[in-house]
């Protein structure tokens, strides 16, 4: 039998935890897990420690309060997996956890130590692959980009692709049921807006999105405007868009078993996209969806992080591709006027449309759209490393 201790801390973390763990399930089937986990992590057979929303706490804000807790926790885990002395502890993301975890059980043992999802070395803070390979013996990699980074530092790199080429894409006729539900002609130019899924985003964006969306309405009435709404902040972002001109159709995602599904369809049926930069970058472009990324953070951040970025582009497609097909408006350009034009250059312009859409393609084909799905690719990587 092999036994795998794992810890997730979010739910991004539980949904690639419960894939490789499906996927251990199918490569070997004598297998037991024991960890801290979510739902769908104890779906495929965890029996949690603890629930993991003690884990799901970001910002400086949050931590101190619950600092003592979590302290507390990390210590029950590496206790725990000293004492099991499991095949492997296979930690999940959540890095200022995960790896306090892992440290304390190299440091008392020789149990090997698997951490999913690389440290973004490649865009800052490269010092942390360094100081992660004390503790940690292999990396599951979502990015085919990342491996030469760990392994320079003598850790074990798999890529193993990315779970955004595992997810569900809707059909035409859903495609075209979203559009029917919500009023939306099959004629009509659709543009989904995401101004981001946190408080501070969304009220330094909003604003922003909406007066760049306002001449393109101006030029074009017949445009449709959706904004999937994530559930923490749906309230305050129907009131930031309330003067929007349209006025735009928010999908709010509380109570609706539904809302992935809808989201999607959304990303789907848009021709663009106006969105804040991060993941969804690379859900749009398995949709196909061209799109303009926007963002901005308060001053002070913004000349820290500035600073520390060693790269010349924030979008994933870009980076993946190798491509700067993905017009971006980052920190002092994040502002309507420029964004306004080049909506209206991408809206009126079908070859500018097909770059971004090549290049989209190419994006999910390098992250393992095609192949093996991430999770059980991600199980042969860590049951190579045992032997």
């Amino acid at each position: 039998m092999k036994r795998f201790f794992l810890i997730a801390g979010e739910p991004s973390g539980d949904a690639l935890g419960a894939a490789l763990m499906a996927g251990l399930k199918e490569l070997h089937p004598d297998v037991a897990f024991t960890g801290v986990g979510g739902p769908l992590m104890q779906a495929e057979g965890l029996d949690s420690l603890f629930p993991m929303d003690e884990l799901s706490v970001m910002g400086l804000a949050e931590v101190l309060p619950k600092y003592r807790a979590l302290m507390r926790r990390i210590k029950q885990c590496a206790a725990q997996v000293i004492a099991e002395k499991p095949d492997a502890l296979i930690t999940i993301d959540s890095p200022d956890f995960c790896l306090r975890v892992a440290r304390r059980v190299k440091a008392a043992s020789t149990v090997r130590t698997v951490h999913y999802v690389a440290p973004t070395v490649w865009a800052w803070r490269a010092g942390r692959a360094r100081k992660m390979a004390r503790s940690i013996d292999q990396v599951l990699a979502l990015f085919p980009f990342e491996p030469p980074y760990m392994e320079a530092e003598g850790m074990r790199c798999d890529f193993v692709g990315h779970p955004v080429v595992a997810q569900p894409q809707p059909t035409p006729e859903e495609t075209a049921a979203f559009r029917a539900r919500h009023g939306i002609p099959t004629d009509a130019k659709l543009i989904v807006a995401l101004p981001g899924s946190r408080m501070g985003e969304v009220s330094r964006l909003a604003p922003i999105f909406g007066e760049a969306l306002r001449p393109v309405l101006a030029r074009h009435p017949s445009v449709r405007v959706v904004l999937p709404a994530a559930a923490p902040v749906a309230d305050e972002v129907k009131a930031l868009v309330a003067s929007w001109p349209g006025p735009p159709i928010v999908l709010d995602p509380r109570g609706r078993s539904d809302a992935l599904s809808e989201k999607r369809a959304a990303f789907a049926a848009a021709d663009l996209a106006l969105a804040a930069s991060g993941t969804v970058s690379l859900e749009l472009a398995a949709a196909h969806t061209p799109m303009i990324i926007a963002y901005d953070m308060n001053w002070f951040s913004r000349q820290i992080i500035w600073r520390m970025v060693k790269i010349d582009t924030v979008t994933l497609v870009n980076i993946v591709s190798g491509q700067k097909v993905v017009p971006e408006f980052l920190g002092p350009d994040c502002r309507p006027e420029p964004i306004a034009a080049k909506l209206l250059e991408l809206l009126e312009n079908d070859d500018a449309r097909g770059a971004q859409l090549e290049a989209e393609i190419e994006t999910m084909r390098l992250l393992g759209q095609g192949a093996e799905a991430p999770g059980l690719r991600a199980a042969r990587a860590v049951l190579d490393g045992l032997a």
